[in-house]
């Protein structure tokens, strides 16, 4: 298959109406896009990233008044939507019968999203189904942020990618559930549990089970985010005194390394920005992957703010032994 890059909506949208697959720009990250009420469109987003079956996807829709003609929304969970989307925002839903049970894995419940960016925001408004988008790259590897990363992973893969320019934020989104008197973070994005408590008045706590064997949410899997070049985080001074005669690529917030023998140092924000460190995390262990370091090391970012995504993406981006 021919993949082909351009800024057309209405061809992007034929491709979608036919079954195909478009790789699509969000505030986040770049979506792999299908119609998410066709198996057919779904079963495809599978394979080509390779993902595994288990693992559900997100909805996208135009708008917040659309949500519930997918999912079962509480009160709560609209007053997040109308307060944050569109935006880095996904909510957990109880799915209604409308949604394919290949789109939720199996799962009762659904994620729903109102991406923000304007492209994408017009293809959805030019379709009758919402899209299934999990990130645009084969499963487990980098998140895409760029369409040159869409090229690089899924070539010949899908029929069309819709450039939007880089990502915005260049994290995935927040993923929560409101259960009773409490809010269930699924994963840490570009909302904050605190912007939660602040809107609802509710305590954001993490699930019992992290890592469910099959998911109820997207973005649970252990071992994801990851580059090919095994990565290691702690102290990096320590660290890189692991690693005598090696080639080593060191990724940090703010401090540079670039006076240590042997290392490549790549800061993501001189000034200490979390929101900038987050926007260059993903290019940046892109670029490091592809310089043949023997390793790569990075530190532990502050707990604050989207410094919890940051961390959450590092520390799922570790080197598993097998």
């Amino acid at each position: 298959m021919f993949t082909e890059t351009g800024v057309d909506v209405k061809k992007a949208a034929e491709f979608l109406r036919k079954n195909e697959l478009v790789a699509i720009p969000t505030e986040t990250v770049y979506g792999l896009a299908g119609n998410a009420l066709s198996e057919t469109a779904v079963a495809k987003i599978y394979a080509a990233k390779n993902r595994p079956a288990f693992n559900p996807l997100i909805l996208h829709v135009s708008g917040v008044d659309q949500i519930e003609q997918y999912a079962t929304a509480d009160p709560q969970s609209m007053q997040i939507a109308r307060t944050l989307m569109p935006g880095p925002i996904t909510l957990l839903l109880p799915k209604k019968f409308t949604v394919p049970d290949i789109t939720t894995a199996g799962s009762g419940k659904v994620a729903i999203r109102v991406p923000d960016h304007p492209l994408t925001l017009e293809l959805l408004k030019e379709l009758d189904f919402p899209l299934a988008a999990p990130s645009a790259n084969p499963s487990g590897y980098i998140s895409p942020t760029t369409a040159a990363h869409v090229q690089e992973g899924l070539n010949g893969k899908i029929a069309y990618i819709l450039d939007g320019g880089p990502a915005n934020i260049g994290l995935e989104s927040t993923i929560c559930e409101v259960s009773g008197n409490q809010i269930l973070l699924h994963r840490a994005g570009g909302v904050s549990a605190e912007a939660l408590t602040a809107i609802t008045g509710l305590e954001v706590v993490l699930p019992e089970t992290k890592q469910p064997h099959a998911p109820h949410s997207p973005g649970q899997l252990k071992s994801h985010y990851a580059p090919h070049t095994p990565l290691f985080r702690g102290n990096i001074e320590q660290l890189i005194n692991h690693y005598p005669g090696k080639k080593i690529g060191v990724i940090s917030f703010s401090k540079s390394y670039a006076n240590q023998p042997q290392v490549s140092s790549y800061v993501l924000s001189p000034t200490g920005n979390l929101a900038e460190a987050a926007n260059r995390l993903f290019a940046t262990l892109r670029e490091v992957d592809a310089q043949a370091f023997d390793v790569i090391l990075t530190e532990v970012f502050p707990e604050e703010g989207i410094g919890s995504a940051i961390n959450d993406r590092l520390d799922r981006a570790q080197f598993l032994h097998k």
